[in-house]
C-alpha cells in the first residue's frame, strides 16, 4: 500500500531521470520544509565566481535520493545487507538529510552557531509537515530517519550510504557543482563506482578493480575544494557576510528595535535556536531583503557593507 499506482519521475542534468515509487517518499517532498529547498542555493557564495552555479538543495537533495536509490537496486551486496523498512529509511535519509539547511551554504552555520544537521533533525522529529507524513507511515520511522542523518543508527551501512568518505552526498554534490559551475573538475565514473562497489564486514568497500574510479573521486574532491568551493572570491563574499552580522550584533547590544526592523534575524540577535516556523521562512530571498533593509539603515558601516553584499563589491 505504500507504493504509488504510477512512477514518478523528475527531469534531471546529472541522472537523467530521478525516480519515486514510494508513497511516504511523494509526500515528503511535497511538505512546505522539504518544498522550502528550492529557494536555498546550494553552493551559496560561489555563484558569485561561477555565475551559472545557481541550483538548489531541492535538486540536490533528490539527486542524493536517486544515487542512494540505485545503490540499493544496482548493487547486491547492499541491497540483500537491508530489509524493505531499512530501505525505505536510508532513501528518506538521503532526501531529508539537508531539510534543515539555512541559506549561503556552510557560511551561515558560522553566524547561526549551529550545524545544519542538528535543524535537519529538529524538523525530523519535532512538530512539521515532514514529521507528520513520516509517523504517518511508521511511529518510529521519524527516530529511524534521525539515526542516520546522526550517524547513531545500528545498522552502520545506512549512514555510510548517507555520509561517509564515499557517499550519495559527495557523490551528487561533486557531479552537480561541477556541471552547474561549468567546471570539469568534478566529474568521475559514478556508474562504475556502483558496479563496483560491495558490501565486506559491514562497511561499503570498493573492489581492487574499481581502484582507478575511487582514485578519480577523490581527486576530483580536492580540485573542486581548491578551484570551486575556497575560490579566493568566495572566500572573500563569506568574510563580507560575517562582517555584516558582527556589525549587526554590535548594533543591536546598544538598539533592541533591531529585531523588530529585521524579524528575519530575530532569533540570531536573541541567540536562539531557530524554530521549525522560524527556520521554514528562512531562505535566500528573505535574507537579501534584509540586506536591502540594512543597506538603508542610518549606521553607515553598517549600511555599506550589506549594500556591497547587493552588489557584489568585495573586498580584496
Amino acid at each position: 500500500m505504500n507504493i504509488l499506482s504510477e512512477e514518478k519521475v523528475f527531469r534531471d542534468p546529472i541522472h537523467g531521470y530521478v525516480r519515486v515509487q514510494d508513497k511516504v517518499i511523494w509526500n515528503c517532498i511535497q511538505t512546505r520544509e522539504f518544498q522550502r529547498l528550492r529557494r536555498v542555493k546550494q553552493l551559496g557564495s560561489t555563484s558569485m565566481v561561477y555565475h551559472t552555479s545557481e541550483h538548489s538543495r531541492f535538486a540536490h537533495s533528490l539527486g542524493v535520493y536517486e544515487i542512494i536509490r540505485r545503490m540499493i537496486n544496482e548493487v547486491k551486496d547492499i541491497s540483500s545487507a537491508l530489509t524493505d523498512y531499512e530501505k525505505l529509511t536510508v532513501k528518506l535519509a538521503g532526501l531529508l538529510h539537508d531539510v534543515g539547511h539555512a541559506p549561503f551554504s556552510h557560511s551561515f552555520e558560522a553566524i547561526m552557531d549551529s550545524d545544519h544537521e542538528l535543524y535537519t533533525i529538529q524538523i525530523i522529529l519535532e512538530e512539521s509537515e515532514v514529521n507528520t507524513v513520516l509517523k504517518e507511515y511508521e511511529t518510529c520511522l521519524p527516530a529511524d530517519v534521525a539515526s542516520v542523518i546522526n550517524g547513531t543508527h545500528p545498522n552502520r551501512i545506512l549512514c555510510q550510504m548517507v555520509s561517509s568518505q564515499l557517499d550519495a552526498d559527495r557523490m551528487d554534490y561533486l557531479l552537480r557543482d561541477s556541471y552547474f559551475s561549468g567546471t570539469k573538475y568534478g566529474e568521475f565514473d559514478l556508474e562504475r563506482v556502483l558496479r563496483t562497489m560491495r558490501v565486506a564486514d559491514d562497511k561499503l568497500t570498493i573492489k581492487a578493480s574499481g581502484m582507478h574510479t575511487i582514485e578519480d573521486y577523490i581527486m576530483a574532491r580536492y580540485h573542486m575544494y581548491w578551484q570551486v568551493y575556497y575560490h579566493p572570491v568566495s572566500r572573500s563574499y563569506d568574510a563580507l557576510l560575517q562582517k555584516v552580522f558582527q556589525r549587526l550584533f554590535d548594533l543591536y547590544q546598544k538598539d533592541k528595535s533591531l529585531a523588530q526592523k529585521l524579524p528575519m534575524f530575530k532569533a540570531l540577535l536573541k541567540k536562539q535556536r531557530f524554530s521549525n516556523e522560524e527556520l521554514y521562512l528562512l531562505d535566500d530571498a528573505t535574507c537579501f531583503y534584509g540586506f536591502n533593509m540594512m543597506s538603508q539603515m542610518d549606521d553607515e558601516i553598517f549600511a555599506v557593507l550589506a549594500l556591497r553584499i547587493l552588489i557584489r563589491n568585495l573586498f580584496k
